[in-house]
């Protein structure tokens, strides 16, 4: 079956469009405020969406994997991106701050404990949220696992993926004097946090198109050119982030801390040919999760939008539903 037929079924198993039914700027402190969303049912089972990045904020169609009838969504933009202001800030932005964030929604919208739902970086979140409040998560459904572990960036900035991408790789380098390419994370740093708006704006695109090129197993290499103020802000939080190791005490955090969240029933929905998010990180955290449920997708990449992985994330939720 060919691509267009794959993706023409799994429409099937996607929502209709849902509109919120309540939009607000919620004070965090720290002079941020973030944009957060409520839709589908007010009395339903509250589950809030953690988008990845860090800062890729949230969109509309990360509404249709929930059963309007069944769910109340909460949808948000982290610091620093989206509708959040101040706009592609880094300052007060770290893991914790996040974390934070993500209480005083749940405390703001009256919740006791809710469903968390992640992909990549959101992921990562969750899994960091989950092990500091537990009492406050009734389940955790997890698309293309990250870790934010140096592994994981050692494979995509430090040239493993590049081996599978050569001409998308050189591409990214290229940008950079050879005698920094030992550090691409370092090396775009320093020009995504120059002060000249155009050198960071260029970088930016660059940093954003290598990503967005390796999203999708249907991929031609081509990432696209983001517009300048997402490639920015997007850009320039993941480096923050992944220049201070995600703001974690040690390397390999979250999966020593994976029986903070034993009791917790979990899937994990993976693409098995993600680039950017190898399976080895998701197999591990099913190996030191038991309670979670690891659905290996076929001929998916790392996109939320892949068919395969659309269609499980839409089962998943339908099940913890009761339907």
């Amino acid at each position: 079956m060919d691509k267009h037929s794959d993706q023409k079924r799994a429409v099937q198993y996607l929502y209709p469009p849902i509109d919120p039914y309540d939009q607000q700027m919620l004070d965090v402190g720290q002079g941020h405020r973030v944009y957060v969303e409520q839709c589908g049912n007010p009395s339903g089972i509250p589950v809030v969406v953690l988008h990845g990045g860090p800062g890729g904020g949230c969109s509309p169609a990360m509404r249709r994997y929930f059963d309007p009838e069944r769910y109340r969504v909460i949808l948000f933009d982290q610091r620093g991106c989206g509708r959040s202001r101040p706009h592609a800030s880094v300052t007060n932005n770290t893991t914790w701050h996040l974390v934070d964030d993500i209480e005083l929604i749940r405390r703001t919208l009256d919740i006791d404990a809710w469903i968390v739902f992640g992909g990549s970086w959101g992921a990562t979140l969750s899994l960091i949220y989950a092990q500091s409040h537990p009492a406050r998560v009734r389940n955790i459904v997890l698309r293309g696992v990250f870790l934010m572990t140096q592994r994981e960036l050692d494979w995509f900035y430090g040239g493993g993926a590049g081996r599978f991408w050569p001409e998308v790789w050189s591409r990214f380098e290229a940008l950079v004097p050879e005698d920094e390419r030992g550090d691409l994370i370092a090396a775009y740093n320093r020009r995504l946090f120059s002060g000249d708006m155009a050198m960071e704006t260029r970088f930016a695109r660059a940093w954003s198109s290598w990503e967005n090129a390796l999203a999708s197993i249907h991929s031609t290499g081509s990432g696209g050119e983001a517009p300048g103020g997402y490639a920015r802000a997007f850009a320039r939080l993941e480096n923050h982030y992944f220049t201070n190791a995600g703001f974690l005490e040690f390397d390999g955090q979250i999966l020593a801390h994976a029986g903070r969240i034993k009791h917790i029933p979990g899937t994990i929905v993976q693409g098995r040919y993600d680039m950017i998010c190898p399976p080895e990180s998701a197999y591990a955290l099913s190996k030191a999760w038991p309670n979670a449920d690891l659905k290996m997708i076929r001929n998916a990449g790392h996109a939320l939008s892949e068919p395969g992985i659309s269609a499980e994330l839409v089962r998943t939720m339908d099940r913890i539903a009761g339907k």
